[in-house]
């Protein structure tokens, strides 16, 4: 995968409702990167839903990020991880989960889901 800093296009406000645990899902259908071998663009649409602890993703700045993928060459699994790997360490949030569902590659489809989880959360209001 190219060496491209994606994570410094992310940014964050504060969370504004910090007394009760609750899901942000976010569906992004429009990701783009190139597959590494054939240098092919392969599509995805990225279901990301989090749970805020301080801070939640400013969405201007994340479709920005996604779109920074386009000519970037990499395996499904790899941009998956980074992609939660980036999320996570902007917002630090309590849970997050990244799907990304890429279309029929060759009559394959693939389907990648990653998660992250801070260790020291405690789920009392029974979310996942």
């Amino acid at each position: 995968m190219n060496k491209i800093k994606q994570i410094k296009i992310l940014d964050r406000f504060k969370n504004p409702q910090k007394k009760e645990d609750y899901f942000i899902d976010i569906t992004v259908p429009e990701f783009t990167c190139l597959c590494p071998k054939t240098g092919q663009p392969d599509f995805a649409t990225l279901l990301i839903k989090y749970i805020p602890k301080n801070f939640c993703l400013e969405l201007k700045s994340l479709k920005q990020y996604i779109v920074s993928f386009r000519d970037v060459g990499a395996f499904h699994e790899s941009v998956a991880n980074q992609i939660c790997n980036d999320l996570s360490k902007t917002i630090r949030p309590h849970f997050l989960t990244l799907k990304a569902q890429f279309n029929v590659r060759g009559g394959i489809y693939t389907s990648v889901e990653v998660q992250y989880r801070n260790k020291e959360w405690k789920d009392f209001n029974h979310l996942l």
